[in-house]
Protein backbone atom coordinates (compact mmCIF):
# COMPACT_ATOMS: atom_id res chain seq x y z
CA UNK A 1 0.00 0.00 0.00
CA UNK A 2 2.87 2.63 0.95
CA UNK A 3 4.60 1.95 -2.70
CA UNK A 4 1.03 2.74 -4.17
CA UNK A 5 1.03 6.20 -2.17
CA UNK A 6 4.78 6.49 -3.11
CA UNK A 7 3.82 6.31 -6.59
CA UNK A 8 0.55 8.55 -6.70
CA UNK A 9 1.92 11.07 -4.75
CA UNK A 10 5.03 10.93 -7.38
CA UNK A 11 3.05 11.26 -10.37
CA UNK A 12 0.63 14.59 -8.48
CA UNK A 13 4.22 15.88 -7.94
CA UNK A 14 5.01 15.76 -11.59
CA UNK A 15 1.95 16.47 -13.00
CA UNK A 16 1.92 19.95 -10.91
CA UNK A 17 5.24 20.43 -11.91
CA UNK A 18 3.92 20.63 -15.66
CA UNK A 19 1.47 23.65 -14.38
CA UNK A 20 4.23 26.33 -14.77
CA UNK A 21 3.95 28.07 -17.53
CA UNK A 22 6.54 31.37 -18.71
CA UNK A 23 3.53 34.36 -19.57
CA UNK A 24 3.82 36.13 -22.62
CA UNK A 25 2.33 39.36 -20.72
CA UNK A 26 4.00 42.73 -20.99
CA UNK A 27 4.18 43.15 -17.19
CA UNK A 28 5.82 40.15 -16.42
CA UNK A 29 9.48 40.42 -16.79
CA UNK A 30 11.58 36.93 -15.53
CA UNK A 31 15.01 38.17 -13.42
CA UNK A 32 17.13 37.73 -16.76
CA UNK A 33 15.14 40.39 -18.26
CA UNK A 34 15.73 43.06 -15.48
CA UNK A 35 18.18 46.33 -16.17
CA UNK A 36 18.84 45.42 -19.71
CA UNK A 37 18.45 47.90 -21.58
CA UNK A 38 15.17 48.22 -24.36
CA UNK A 39 14.83 50.09 -27.04
CA UNK A 40 11.50 51.95 -27.36
CA UNK A 41 9.00 53.03 -30.50
CA UNK A 42 5.92 54.83 -30.45
CA UNK A 43 2.92 54.30 -32.72
CA UNK A 44 -0.70 54.12 -32.69
CA UNK A 45 -2.63 50.87 -32.27
CA UNK A 46 -4.01 49.67 -35.97
CA UNK A 47 -5.94 46.84 -35.16
CA UNK A 48 -6.60 44.41 -32.28
CA UNK A 49 -7.41 40.59 -32.70
CA UNK A 50 -8.10 38.09 -30.11
CA UNK A 51 -5.97 34.87 -30.47
CA UNK A 52 -5.16 31.63 -28.57
CA UNK A 53 -1.81 30.96 -27.27
CA UNK A 54 -1.01 27.61 -27.03
CA UNK A 55 2.24 27.00 -24.64
CA UNK A 56 2.56 23.44 -25.89
CA UNK A 57 1.89 19.74 -23.75
CA UNK A 58 5.30 18.77 -22.22
CA UNK A 59 2.92 15.10 -21.95
CA UNK A 60 3.14 15.62 -17.65
CA UNK A 61 -0.66 15.60 -17.95
CA UNK A 62 -0.59 12.26 -19.77
CA UNK A 63 1.80 10.51 -17.88
CA UNK A 64 -0.03 11.85 -14.36
CA UNK A 65 -3.27 10.83 -15.49
CA UNK A 66 -2.41 7.34 -16.93
CA UNK A 67 -0.51 6.61 -13.43
CA UNK A 68 -3.42 7.87 -11.41
CA UNK A 69 -5.70 6.18 -13.76
CA UNK A 70 -4.00 3.16 -13.91
CA UNK A 71 -3.11 2.68 -10.30
CA UNK A 72 -7.30 3.33 -9.56
CA UNK A 73 -7.86 1.00 -12.04
CA UNK A 74 -5.40 -1.37 -10.40
CA UNK A 75 -7.78 -1.85 -7.15
CA UNK A 76 -10.58 -2.62 -9.55
CA UNK A 77 -11.48 -6.41 -9.12
CA UNK A 78 -9.27 -9.50 -9.13
CA UNK A 79 -6.38 -11.38 -11.56
CA UNK A 80 -7.05 -10.35 -15.14
CA UNK A 81 -9.76 -8.31 -14.32
CA UNK A 82 -7.51 -6.04 -11.65
CA UNK A 83 -5.16 -5.97 -14.93
CA UNK A 84 -7.80 -4.89 -17.62
CA UNK A 85 -8.66 -2.46 -15.24
CA UNK A 86 -5.88 -1.18 -14.73
CA UNK A 87 -4.72 -1.07 -18.49
CA UNK A 88 -8.35 0.89 -19.08
CA UNK A 89 -7.68 3.46 -16.19
CA UNK A 90 -4.47 3.90 -17.41
CA UNK A 91 -6.03 4.59 -20.95
CA UNK A 92 -8.45 6.50 -19.37
CA UNK A 93 -7.04 8.80 -16.85
CA UNK A 94 -3.62 9.63 -20.01
CA UNK A 95 -6.46 10.97 -21.99
CA UNK A 96 -8.23 12.97 -19.61
CA UNK A 97 -4.67 13.70 -18.16
CA UNK A 98 -3.86 15.16 -21.89
CA UNK A 99 -7.08 17.28 -21.92
CA UNK A 100 -6.60 18.91 -18.50
CA UNK A 101 -2.79 19.98 -19.88
CA UNK A 102 -4.09 21.45 -22.96
CA UNK A 103 -6.97 23.20 -21.81
CA UNK A 104 -4.35 24.30 -18.63
CA UNK A 105 -1.64 25.73 -21.20
CA UNK A 106 -3.87 27.29 -23.37
CA UNK A 107 -4.57 31.15 -22.56
CA UNK A 108 -6.44 34.17 -24.46
CA UNK A 109 -3.91 36.44 -26.18
CA UNK A 110 -3.68 39.35 -28.40
CA UNK A 111 -2.38 40.10 -31.58
CA UNK A 112 -2.04 44.05 -31.49
CA UNK A 113 -0.79 45.87 -35.27
CA UNK A 114 0.43 49.15 -34.31
CA UNK A 115 1.09 51.63 -36.84
CA UNK A 116 4.69 52.98 -35.66
CA UNK A 117 5.67 56.91 -35.88
CA UNK A 118 8.32 56.28 -38.75
CA UNK A 119 5.08 54.96 -40.97
CA UNK A 120 6.37 50.89 -40.48
CA UNK A 121 3.83 48.54 -39.04
CA UNK A 122 4.86 46.24 -36.44
CA UNK A 123 2.77 43.10 -35.05
CA UNK A 124 2.72 41.63 -31.80
CA UNK A 125 1.21 38.88 -30.20
CA UNK A 126 0.95 38.66 -26.03
CA UNK A 127 -0.97 37.67 -23.06
CA UNK A 128 -4.42 39.48 -23.01
CA UNK A 129 -3.64 41.10 -19.84
CA UNK A 130 -4.21 44.56 -20.86
CA UNK A 131 -6.81 46.60 -23.01
CA UNK A 132 -5.71 47.98 -26.35
CA UNK A 133 -8.00 49.91 -28.49
CA UNK A 134 -7.95 50.76 -31.98
CA UNK A 135 -6.00 54.96 -31.92
CA UNK A 136 -4.17 54.06 -28.92
CA UNK A 137 -0.83 55.30 -28.12
CA UNK A 138 1.51 52.57 -27.38
CA UNK A 139 4.99 52.15 -26.67
CA UNK A 140 7.21 48.91 -28.07
CA UNK A 141 9.96 47.76 -25.55
CA UNK A 142 12.23 45.53 -27.33
CA UNK A 143 15.61 43.97 -26.06
CA UNK A 144 16.48 42.53 -29.49
CA UNK A 145 14.59 39.43 -28.59
CA UNK A 146 11.10 40.03 -26.74
CA UNK A 147 8.87 42.54 -27.78
CA UNK A 148 5.91 44.04 -25.68
CA UNK A 149 3.48 46.29 -26.48
CA UNK A 150 2.44 49.06 -23.35
CA UNK A 151 0.27 51.67 -22.72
Amino acid sequence: MKKVLAIAGLATIIALTGCAVTPNSANVYQARQTQGEQSVRMGVVESVRNVLIDKGQSGVGTLGGAALGGLAGSTVGKGNGSVAAAIGGAIAGGLIGQHVEQNMNNKPGLEITVKLDNGNLAAITQDADEAFNVGDRVRLLSDGRTTRVTH
